[in-house]
Parts: structure tokens; C-alpha cells; sequence
């Protein structure tokens, strides 16, 4: 069992802005992915860790640049699911950090990465597969961190994934047909 609190508070130790975001994103993250867990008994998903790689998800947003929700750093947000792969890596997680790496939009694929010039080793896969990997990133799509008192419908989170193409979008639908 992962001590997620206790990481989190490894890497936010102040009581600040940003560690106010990611709390309180990733427990919304965390508790949809629950709630799909409950009502879907069927998929058998592992809630322990759906919990936890909720809660962690977006570990790595510290390090990266978007003044909008506070993170100060100097890294590119794209990178901030290979940073919280890292990351969980050297916490000894790695199964946390494939769901860190694989939860922008729908997953990105290795030819998205190239043609459109992203700043991601091409050493690893960013899509996800597992089950449990999923559904965290299908949950992710419904709430921003720079709109915490909102939750987006299936329509608005539908729209909000054509920037990463059609594919995308078919991908997220397929996934309303499993989780919902």
C-alpha cells in the first residue's frame, strides 16, 4: 500500500496555492475513479490502486510552467506526466508511474509526439493500457485544475479533447460506454 499523503507531502510541504490545487483535483480524480469502480464490479479494478494513482497522478506539476495554477517552474506542463513518472520511479512505484506518464488527454501515441514536436522521450509509451490506467485518465478529463468548483458533462469533456484530434475523442466516447 502507497502512503500517497505522505509523498505528496514530500514533493508540497508548504502549505501553498499549488498544494491546494492538487489536492483538491486529485480527490476528485480519485473519487470518480471509485465511484466507476463501485458501479462497474464487472471490470474488477484494483480501488487500492486506482486511489492511489489518482491521488499522484499529477505529482509532477511542481517542476513545470503554468502560472495559471501556480506551478512556477521551468519545464513545458506537457512534461508534467514524465516528471511524475520519474518521480514515482525513484519512490519505487513504478506501476504509478506508467498512469503519471499515460494520462494527458486520451494517451499519446508516438506519432502524435512527433508530428507535433513534443518535448517527450520517446523511450516509453504515454498511452494507457491497463485497465486501471484508464479509467485514471478518463476521470482526469472531467475536472481542471483552473476551474476546481466545476465538473465538466461527457459533451464538454468530449469538445475539450479536439485539440488532441478525432482519435482522441473516439477513444474518451468509448471509454463513457465502458465507465458510465
Amino acid at each position: 500500500m502507497i502512503d500517497y499523503q505522505k509523498i505528496i507531502d514530500k514533493y508540497y510541504p508548504s502549505e501553498n496555492e499549488l498544494r491546494r490545487i492538487l489536492l483538491i483535483h486529485s480527490r476528485q480524480v480519485a473519487d470518480r475513479c471509485l465511484r466507476i469502480a463501485k458501479v462497474h464490479p464487472e471490470l474488477r479494478l484494483d480501488t487500492e490502486f486506482l486511489e492511489e494513482a489518482a491521488m499522484l497522478h499529477d505529482i509532477g506539476i511542481y517542476r513545470c510552467n503554468a502560472p495559471g495554477i501556480q506551478c512556477f517552474g521551468t519545464e513545458p506542463y506537457i512534461c508534467h506526466g514524465y516528471i511524475g513518472g520519474e518521480i514515482m520511479r525513484q519512490e519505487g512505484w513504478p506501476r504509478v508511474a506508467f498512469v503519471c506518464e499515460r494520462h494527458t488527454g486520451t494517451g499519446l501515441s508516438r506519432k502524435q509526439i512527433e508530428s507535433q514536436g513534443l518535448p517527450l522521450p520517446l523511450d516509453r509509451s504515454y498511452e494507457p493500457d491497463v485497465l486501471e490506467e484508464q479509467v485514471v485518465c478518463y476521470a482526469d478529463k472531467f475536472y481542471s485544475k483552473s476551474h476546481l468548483d466545476r465538473e465538466l458533462t461527457v459533451l464538454e469533456t468530449a469538445q475539450s479533447l479536439e485539440k488532441f484530434g478525432s482519435v482522441g475523442v473516439q477513444k474518451f466516447l468509448k471509454w463513457v460506454d465502458m465507465f458510465e
